[in-house]
């Protein structure tokens, strides 16, 4: 059957800009290297996966899926060291970056809160120029850190505390225990 000569017209070319399209952003979402990351509880049981992956703009991609996990805003950070002891997790150490007298919102390791929905599950997208995934395959690894309580990234309004934030906020944000972990090996 032979198409109309109109029709002809405006499929072909719709269909090769959209064909056009549809390579451009594949050339343009092109990832680099890619990293998968296994959360687990305090009582050693999976509760998730963080994905990581380079872009060709020098930015890391995270992708966050976890579960099990009690509702409400969590701190969520890349820790110094890629071990994670149960029960407390305090084996991965602080964060990314961390050095002696800087501020908690200055850590490389510090990423957007996580919010975990009533259901006991959360999903977060972020994209970081902080580290890239070299940084945190070093001498000792890193590890993916999910707090027990939200985040304030030591933003401590003068009008609540009139000489700025303690020295515990300024270091953690006062995001509270540490509620799941998971293990980046060294590179």
């Amino acid at each position: 059957m032979r198409l109309p000569r109109l029709r002809t017209r405006i499929v072909v070319p719709v269909t090769l800009a959209l064909l056009g399209a549809a390579l451009f952003s594949t050339a343009v979402l092109a990832q680099g290297e890619e990293m998968s990351v296994n959360m687990v509880n305090a009582n050693g049981n999976e509760i998730g996966e963080v994905r990581m992956s380079e872009t060709r703009f020098g930015t890391v991609d995270v992708e966050a899926r976890v579960r099990g996990l009690e509702p409400g805003f969590h701190g969520f950070h890349v820790h110094a060291v890629g071990e994670c002891e149960a029960p407390d997790f305090m084996s991965a150490m602080g964060h990314v970056g961390e050095t002696e007298g800087e501020d908690h919102a200055e850590h490389t390791g510090d990423m957007s809160s996580l919010l975990v929905k009533r259901n006991g599950t959360a999903t977060l997208r972020v994209t970081t120029d902080r580290f890239d995934l070299d940084d945190l395959r070093d001498d000792d690894g890193s590890a993916v850190m999910v707090h027990e309580g939200a985040d304030n990234f030591a933003n401590i309004p003068e009008r609540y505390e009139p000489d700025g934030p303690d020295e515990d906020t300024l270091e953690t944000g006062d995001s509270g225990g540490r509620a799941a972990c998971g293990e980046i090996e060294a590179g």
